[in-house]
């Protein structure tokens, strides 16, 4: 059974999971239509279009 020589130092440790919980933000880019802040390749929700045509209908 394998079983490690030495101890890992916390050094060394920490070295390892230091970027496994880093969260990223979220990419974010201009509706054409009205410029409004939307993630990439999803409909704007304040006019409704997506790709130049318009999706779904939205109350103005």
């Amino acid at each position: 059974m394998a079983v490690p020589k030495r101890r890992v130092s916390s050094a060394r440790r920490d070295k390892r999971r230091s970027n496994v919980w880093k969260l990223e933000a979220p990419t974010l880019t201009k509706c054409p239509k009205c410029g409004e802040l939307i993630r990439p390749h999803r409909l704007c929700k304040a006019c409704g279009y997506y790709k130049g045509r318009e999706v779904i209908k939205v109350e103005a």
